[in-house]
């Protein structure tokens, strides 16, 4: 089976002497969930696009450090692949921007959340309309100021929380969208918040996200959501 994965960001520059692509972060999370996929990488942020929808068997989207709501050229190129991607039928997996571009071509709001930064382990919990797993909540890593305001019609909440009302959206039985980042390690959670710490994020916030992940005995559900990921492109892939 093969996995397109939508670069719609990499790591920051400070940070790529010690860590690998966000495409790599997705295909080295699908390892460990036992995942066996073939992969193909598509920088479309830099306008680096599929030459169709049908190219990959599924897809992933991924975050970046760009706003939805600017929607830059390469932006609305990738709705219109989303919109096609969704015709067919195939499954598609988004996280973050990927999220949110997603809620965004369905009919979606995308906009700065009220509530500020969200950075650090968030915790989430799981609704009824979740059948991927019996556990009642999840953790992973948080970066992100934009959420989805507005539900698309379609849309279905399968996670939650206090900070962030569509942390989880599905659609139909082909597409799983996350607000929070399972890719995400706990050393690179550590070394992105103290980067952005000021600059980006508020001193306060930064902070309190760093004392989740440097907290002793700290972890994520990453390889469980892994695993919910892997399982979701495969059963969803017409290839299969």
């Amino acid at each position: 089976m093969k996995i397109g994965i939508l670069a719609a960001g990499t790591t920051p520059d400070e940070l790529t002497d010690r860590y690998d692509t966000y495409a790599q972060m997705f295909v080295d999370l699908l390892g460990k969930a036992g995942a066996d996929f073939e992969y193909a990488v598509y920088d479309v942020r830099d306008d680096v696009f599929p030459q169709s929808a049908g190219e990959c068997d599924g897809w992933i989207i991924s975050g970046s450090k760009f706003n939805v709501y600017q929607k830059l050229p390469w932006m609305l190129k990738l709705e219109a692949l989303i919109t096609e991607i969704d015709r067919l039928g195939n499954p598609i997996v988004g996280i973050c921007f990927g999220h949110q571009i997603v809620a965004e071509a369905m009919g979606g709001k995308v906009d700065k959340y009220e509530g500020g930064w969200g950075v650090g382990l968030h915790t989430y919990r799981l609704t009824d309309a979740a059948d991927i797993t019996d556990m009642p909540e999840f953790t992973i890593n948080a970066m992100h100021q934009d959420q989805v305001i507005v539900k698309p019609e379609n849309a279905r909440v399968f996670a939650e929380s206090d900070f962030c009302r569509y942390a989880g959206l599905l659609y139909g039985d082909h597409i799983m969208t996350f607000q929070a980042h399972p890719e995400f390690t706990i050393p690179y959670e550590q070394d992105l918040v103290a980067a952005r710490k000021g600059s980006v994020v508020p001193d306060d916030v930064a902070d309190e996200g760093l004392k989740t992940v440097c907290a002793a005995g700290a972890e994520t559900d990453s390889v469980e959501v892994g695993k919910w990921m892997a399982a979701f492109l495969t059963r969803g892939s017409k290839g299969q």
